[in-house]
This record gives C-alpha cells, structure tokens and sequence, in this order.
C-alpha cells in the first residue's frame, strides 16, 4: 500500500493551489476623465492613475504640460570677484 507521507518527492510532483501574490490592497484607479473605480490591487498603493493621452488635450493645455514637464534651464550665476574685498582685514586669518 502507498503511503501519503509528506516529503520533498511529494512537494515537487504536486503544486500548492494557491496565487502567487494572495494579499490584494484596496486601490482608487482614477481614469483620465476623472472617474473613480475602487478595486484590490497586488501592491499596496493608494492611488492609481491611468495614463493621460496628449493627442486628446488642446494645444495650449498640451504645451502647458510640456513646460511644467521640461521646465527651461537655470539661468548661470555671476562669478563672485575679489576687487571690492579689503584683503587687510582678513590677514589675522593668514598663516605662514
């Protein structure tokens, strides 16, 4: 007679029924037309929110988003210069 003995031969002929991630959290999809779903989700999240099509926007929203995406670069600082320092007063800090 076989006997139902629980080892590693066992382990690897049969598989657990059960899915891979089993804890779902509770999730707030938001739609691009602002829409809500509450759904359970595999990673705990708060909010979720579906991707925004630019091709559906008008064209002075789209280049509104574009320039708060790629804000323009820093202007470049002056350089500090060393002609309106009196350098007498700071020679007690100078050692020889």
């Amino acid at each position: 007679s076989a006997c139902a003995r629980s080892n590693c031969n066992r382990a690897a002929v049969g598989h657990l029924q059960r899915q891979r991630y089993g804890r779902l959290y509770p999730l707030l999809l938001v739609s691009t037309d602002g829409s809500t779903v509450r759904l359970r989700y595999g990673e705990p999240k708060r909010i979720l929110m579906m991707p925004l099509d630019s091709n559906t926007l008008p064209e002075a929203e789209r280049k509104a988003r574009l320039r708060r995406q790629f804000p323009s670069k820093p202007k470049a600082k002056e350089e500090e210069t060393f002609e309106g320092i009196d350098l007498d007063t700071y020679k007690k800090f100078w050692k020889k």
